[in-house]
């Protein structure tokens, strides 16, 4: 299996597809709040507030419509760096934001965000040049995640999903999922009434 985390291209194809599948779900539940995105070694993933709603199988159908729409827009996505206090400024409206800000020592970490259109996210990148590269592309997965992975906090939706150049590569790697599924011992063991 890819490591998407150590790949040169498909990090920031996945980093910058994380910034689209967010914009979308801003689209669709204006009230939503983001805490981190990053590129992990299977794709990527967003934590996200929703308030009290919680994503299902026909949510992420449509994140997914709604992400295919703004890749075609093909914004350009724009690095802007920030001080401290300007962070502060652009996310006073977002708890997750202004909690990450305050921990950060603008001495020693530069402050970056990227936009694309009508979406901004704080984040370290790198991405790519425009959402335009973001085509091929789909949500496998959701679930809940604690915030800062501590149960005493606030339970956020956690979508993950994967991105490629091309759409062979994006379906061959859905097989490979499918098809690791298919041997999963848990499955095999009941299938067998083991």
């Amino acid at each position: 299996m890819i490591n998407f985390k150590e790949d040169k291209d498909l990090m920031p194809l996945n980093h910058s597809c994380a910034h689209v599948m967010a914009q979308a779900v801003k689209h669709l539940y204006p009230n939503a709040k983001f805490w981190v995105g990053p590129v992990v070694e299977e794709g990527f993933y967003y934590d996200i507030d929703l308030g009290d709603k919680v994503i299902k199988e026909e949510d992420i159908a449509a994140i997914e419509r709604e992400m295919k729409k703004l890749a075609k827009d093909g914004k350009r996505i724009i690095r802007e760096e920030i001080s401290k206090s300007e962070a502060l400024e652009r996310f006073k409206d977002d708890p997750y934001k202004i909690d990450l800000i305050s921990r950060m020592d603008e001495n020693t970490t530069v402050i970056s965000c990227y936009t694309q259109g009508d979406f901004t996210d704080l984040c370290r990148g790198p991405h790519v040049e425009t959402v335009k590269e973001l085509k091929y592309f789909k949500l496998i997965k959701f679930s809940g995640a604690y915030w800062k992975g501590d149960s005493k906090n606030k339970m956020l939706q956690r979508i993950y999903g994967v991105c490629f150049k091309t759409e062979e590569e994006l379906n061959a790697h859905l097989n490979e999922l499918a098809e690791a599924a298919e041997r999963d011992h848990r499955k095999i063991g009941k299938n067998l009434e083991i």
